[in-house]
């Protein structure tokens, strides 16, 4: 099996920790500012010094409050200022967080509690107390409980006041490159999440290389608003690198606000999974059609997939320089301005993009950078780069990243952000990594001879149909998806004669189509099901989606679901991962009357 790698650049030394940068000279006396943080009257910015000045107050509160070196303190919080705070800090006294989703359940929060252990838990508001104390019960003696809208991270600095700084500074020196950070549950696709063992190293190497390899994102005057939650690993890596690099930071908690907030700090990059530009792409479409300017859109959109595969052949020609220019004047820069105005790249992870939507935004001024990797990998394990892209790809590998292809397809990684194992889990630890440290990942893909990756699916996913076709069902669902009136889309046909899918719709998609198309406002999914003029408008996608494959891996027949698959009923996972096993579970009947 050939080795696919690339040298890495960068190095972590073996003392070194996260909570370094933030007390080094520049920083501690720095008037650089490395956040905005909302405010009453808007944003605020936060120096280096000021935030060098709040990690320490509250570490001297976690020392004082009996927190020791090893010690596991859940994060059950908004993605905000205080989570990054709350990073820091605990990094600082040697402890290590574990981020909670937001949206867990008491069932799921309770497993967290009782499988990472913590001596505490910092939670966001009321509810997220409440909730807590319904999981966990018996598993926090003495309960130990901070909310940070009831002040009790004030209340925490407060009984920090009596810690010197030589105690917190030999607090911090006992941690090395090599000690745990954090774990990170996996969101939990099947079964029960896994608590993902990343050290310092994990996250200082992936931060560093991305710093490196990305150069034009984290440059100078650079700045991001993040809006991922940070109980998921790609987001944390990228609040870690921009603490590294010292890149402008801001979070975004309250998705109703995200327009707003991207208008005031327009920021100079974006990192979202593919769902988010999906919904960017859609909504700019329903837009145009409630002006009466659909096709302008739809010729916008051709010109601008065609203008970017004209940059991969070579140069566009003239015709299409003039039209693109034309439909920059009329759709794009409209496009872009919805998301600040100053963005040129973006990241995409969690998920395959799809190709005509990558090609869409780099025509249309926005270039998304996909990549590629998994909690076990501290994030991204390839990506690809302004100076080395491949639309369609998930990049090549990071520096110090090598991968490999098994003879089953398997894609195998290695290197210094695979991680340590999984918590208190040594039996499917074994079974993840090799005696020589590579990771088995179970996604299937192929490296191309420029050492590009390409994802063709998972391996407990690949469908087999009765006739012994294999089929990976995610491109699929990911041409499906970019369908304005498309939500979701679950590609079915295990051990069935042919494939089929279920389809949900887009709410506000809908609303609309039922305006234009004389239905009654109060009809939903279920009462539209069979409607000939919306089954005719959905074909009309599935047969875009199976001009990408054989006829024997075409969708022959769907059906449209009752109810949207989403975050909120338990369909998808906090990365917007569908839940497969539970849609077929659940929606066993609707899958049914596919093969009648």
């Amino acid at each position: 099996m050939r080795v696919h790698a690339a040298p890495a650049p960068v190095t972590v030394a073996p003392d070194t920790q996260l909570a370094d940068v933030v007390f080094s000279d520049d920083r501690v006396n720095g008037d650089m500012v490395l956040f905005q943080r909302r405010s009453a009257g808007g944003w605020s910015p936060v120096t280096a010094r000021r935030f060098a000045a709040d990690v320490r107050g509250l570490a001297a509160g976690f020392l004082a409050a009996g927190i020791q070196p090893g010690d596991r303190v859940a994060l059950l919080a908004a993605t905000s200022y205080e989570w990054t705070l709350l990073d820091y800090a605990l990094w600082a006294v040697a402890a290590l967080p574990v981020p909670i989703y937001e949206t867990s359940s008491a069932e799921q929060v309770r497993w967290v509690l009782e499988d990472a252990g913590p001596v505490a838990v910092v939670v966001q508001n009321e509810t997220h107390r409440r909730l807590v104390e319904e999981a966990a019960e018996d598993l926090l003696r003495p309960p130990r409980v901070w909310q940070i809208d009831g002040g009790g991270l004030d209340r925490l600095r407060e009984g920090g006041h009596g810690v010197d700084d030589t105690q917190l500074r030999e607090r911090r020196r006992m941690v090395s490159a090599g000690d745990l950070a954090t774990i990170v549950y996996t969101s939990g696709t099947t079964g029960r999440p896994k608590g993902c063992m990343l050290s310092h190293g994990n996250l200082l190497h992936e931060a560093r290389v991305a710093i490196d390899s990305l150069e034009q994102i984290f440059g100078r005057h650079a700045s991001t608003l993040l809006f991922l939650p940070l109980a998921h690993v790609f987001a944390r890596v990228i609040q870690v690198a921009c603490v590294e690099r010292g890149v402008c930071l801001a979070h975004n908690a309250d998705r109703a606000r995200l327009t707003e907030d991207l208008a005031a700090l327009r920021p100079s990059f974006l990192l979202a999974v593919p769902r988010v530009f999906e919904r960017v792409h859609n909504a700019a479409r329903q837009r145009a059609r409630a002006r009466g300017k659909e096709k302008i859109f739809d010729w916008a959109e051709r010109t601008a997939v065609a203008y970017s595969q004209a940059l991969d052949d070579g140069r566009p020609g003239l015709r299409l320089r003039l039209a693109h220019r034309l439909a920059d004047r009329l759709v794009y820069r409209r496009l872009r301005g919805a998301l600040g105005g100053r963005i040129r790249y973006a990241i995409s992870g969690g998920a395959p993009l799809g190709v005509r939507l990558g090609h869409f935004f780099r025509g249309a001024g926005v270039t998304v950078l996909e990549g590629y990797g998994l909690t076990e990998t501290t994030a991204a394990a390839t990506v690809n780069l302004p100076h080395a892209l491949k639309i369609g790809t998930v990049g090549p590998p990071l520096p110090g990243v090598d991968i490999r292809i098994a003879d089953d397809g398997e894609i195998l990684i290695r290197g210094p952000v695979v991680f340590q194992g999984y918590w208190r889990n040594e039996p499917v630890t074994r079974q993840s990594l090799t005696d020589d440290g590579w990771l088995r990942t179970g996604d299937v893909g192929a490296v191309d001879e420029d050492g590009f990756l390409t994802i063709s699916g998972r391996k407990k996913e690949i469908i087999v149909t009765a006739g012994g076709k294999n089929l990976a069902p995610e491109p699929l669902e990911d041409r499906l998806r970019t369908h304005p009136l498309i939500s979701q889309a679950v590609v079915v046909g295990d051990r069935r004669p042919y494939i089929a899918a279920l389809i949900t719709l887009d709410a506000g998609a809908l609303a609309s189509w039922k305006r234009a198309a004389g239905r009654p406002g109060h009809a939903g999914p279920a009462d539209l099901r069979d409607d000939p003029d919306l089954l005719a408008r959905l074909q009309t996608a599935v047969d875009e989606a199976n001009t990408t494959v054989s006829r024997a891996e075409s969708i022959r027949r769907f059906r449209i679901l009752a109810v949207d698959l989403t975050e909120q009923n338990g369909y998808l996972t906090p990365t917007l991962k569908v839940k497969r096993a539970l849609v077929h579970k659940d929606f066993a009947a609707d899958i049914e009357e596919l093969y009648r």
